[in-house]
């Protein structure tokens, strides 16, 4: 039953990988406890 099931979503697999390596491409690698405290900080002073 799911003999051809790669074949069949085999382009639907390709599009959502692509979008997620694009969106891992634009995350940031490393960021510091620091950075992150700052940005919670800005957040919440933004409300």
């Amino acid at each position: 039953m799911a003999d051809n099931f790669i074949e069949r979503h085999r382009a639907e697999y390709e599009k959502k990988k692509g979008e997620w390596l694009k969106k891992k491409s634009h995350s940031p690698k490393h960021i510091s406890s620091a950075e992150i405290c700052r940005r919670r900080m800005t957040r919440e002073c933004d409300d």
